[in-house]
């Protein structure tokens, strides 16, 4: 076996021999009846694939190789910024000892240990994949694979192991008789293979089974020894096939971050009723509200407060902010601030600490300094606001001629009356006080007033005029 020298930290050298990774990702997914292909369907903020790569992103292996079929384009368009991920095409798709024969012609030369993985299989652990290799290694076995006891084994195939953990065969369920099925030990689809012995029994293949495919698990009865760890939680090498399995891998995954988050001090109040991601971050003593849903990379102060009904997508928010039925996506807030209810802070938007964003507001891509309010009913868009400005209600800027997009710029402690319209580009000085309904398209100086209205008409008896000519 062909070895490599790695460098730890000591500065000594060790040997560790050579691991190539190939992910099964080449199945149509009929029961999803999905436009898309089943390894690019969406589980908590990534796809099945994605999650599958990232399981064994440490082990530091020296392939990895994809093999794709049905829609491969697709998933290698989705894929093709990862470097080191080698793409292999399966056509056609005719079982998964077929897919793997696929790697000899790309693995001729190669000595070491082939680690393959199936690509609808997301809540995989890495220590679970790291105990697979480390075990194969030590018992210097030409297979090993994980199984598990499940309650239903309808649709696995049987592992048939003596105590000791050595296998003698897996059969595919369609291909069991009556006193076979009674077996609830199943085969998990995950191996480790010695690539060289692989290699040589991979061409004796045959599809001598219902489904008239070539089952890489055939080759389990060709190495001696092979092995098989049973995981603990049989939820871990969970695959899904349709969108009711897709469900439960979404619980499943749920539940740890929620579980892990009320261990380091998060309070749910409503937990089965709120969704994170694995990239959200929280600090001491926040409150989560029911029906509040995090996307994507999301940092969250201390003793802050969100929900309830609020989503929250790849944004930063301070200490003691409080945000209330309200959408916030790519944006920065600072400490101390009040969100909502019933506002949508859109991509671009930093607040800065003790503002006050209120009912029905919308913001994008503004910048709103320290101790600015804007209460209710008003847009902001592509504007900068200084410290401690009000924005009074139904204020809007606006900032689009029909073509561009332009700026309003309003200094420290101005104000603007109900029902104002700042026509963009326009800068409003500091200390300025706009008046109610004005529609402002000049700019105005510090310390002003600005008013702009047309002059009030009144014409008394009109109503009963009205009636008259009626």
């Amino acid at each position: 076996m062909l070895i490599q020298e790695k460098v730890v930290d000591s500065g000594l050298s060790t040997t560790i021999p050579m691991l190539a990774v190939a992910v099964l990702a080449a199945g149509k997914g009929t029961r999803m009846k999905s436009s898309l292909p089943k390894v690019l369907q969406p589980l908590a903020g990534s796809t099945l694939v994605e999650r599958v790569l990232k399981s064994f992103s440490k082990l530091e292996a020296d392939r990895c190789l994809l093999i794709i079929g049905h829609q491969g384009e697709l998933v290698k368009e989705h894929l093709g910024h990862r470097k080191g991920v080698e793409f292999v095409l399966q056509s056609p798709q005719n079982g998964t000892g077929h897919a793997i024969q696929q790697l000899i012609p790309l693995l001729t030369n190669f000595d070491g240990e082939l680690l393959v993985l199936n690509g609808d299989v997301p809540l995989l652990r890495e220590e679970t994949i790291k105990e697979l290799v480390t075990e194969h290694r030590n018992r210097n076995a030409r297979v090993t694979f994980l199984s598990s006891r499940v309650e239903d084994p309808t649709g696995y195939g049987r592992v048939f192991a003596n105590d000791e953990g050595l296998v003698s065969k897996i059969i595919e369920h369609k291909d069991c008789n009556q006193k076979e099925l009674s077996n609830n030990l199943t085969n998990a689809g995950i191996y480790c293979f010695d690539w060289k012995s692989l290699e040589k029994v991979l061409p004796k293949l045959e599809g001598k089974n219902e489904q008239q495919e070539l089952y890489l698990t055939d080759t389990v009865a060709m190495l001696t020894p092979a092995l098989h760890i049973e995981v603990d939680d049989s939820g871990e090498v969970s695959g899904v096939n349709d969108r009711k399995q897709l469900a439960i891998c979404e619980e499943l995954i749920q539940t740890r971050l929620r579980q892990y988050w009320m261990k380091e001090g998060v309070t749910f109040i409503d937990p089965s009723s709120c969704t994170l991601s694995e990239e959200c971050l929280f600090g001491k003593d926040v409150v989560i509200e029911p029906q509040t849903h995090l996307r994507g990379s999301c940092l969250i102060g201390d003793e802050s407060n969100l929900g309830p009904g609020t989503l929250i997508k790849d944004s930063i928010l301070g200490k003691r902010t409080q945000v209330t039925h309200s959408v916030i996506s790519q944006v920065k807030v600072g400490d101390e601030v009040k969100v909502g209810p019933f506002a949508h802070l859109r991509p671009g938007t930093n607040i800065e600490s003790n503002c006050r964003i209120g009912n029905f507001v919308e913001v994008k891509k503004s910048q709103i300094s320290t101790g600015s309010k804007v209460n209710h009913l008003s847009y902001i868009g592509d504007a900068i606001l200084g410290e401690e400005v009000n924005i009074g209600a139904g204020t809007i800027t606006a900032n689009f001629d029909g073509v561009n997009k332009h700026q309003t710029v309003i200094g420290h402690r101005s104000k603007t009356g109900a029902n104002s319209v700042l026509v963009a580009p326009i800068v409003l000085g500091t200390d300025v006080t706009v008046g109610a309904g004005s529609t402002l398209t000049r700019n105005v100086p510090d310390f002003a007033l600005a008013i702009s209205r047309a002059k009030q008409l009144i014409k008394e008896g009109w109503a009963k005029l009205k009636v008259n000519t009626n």
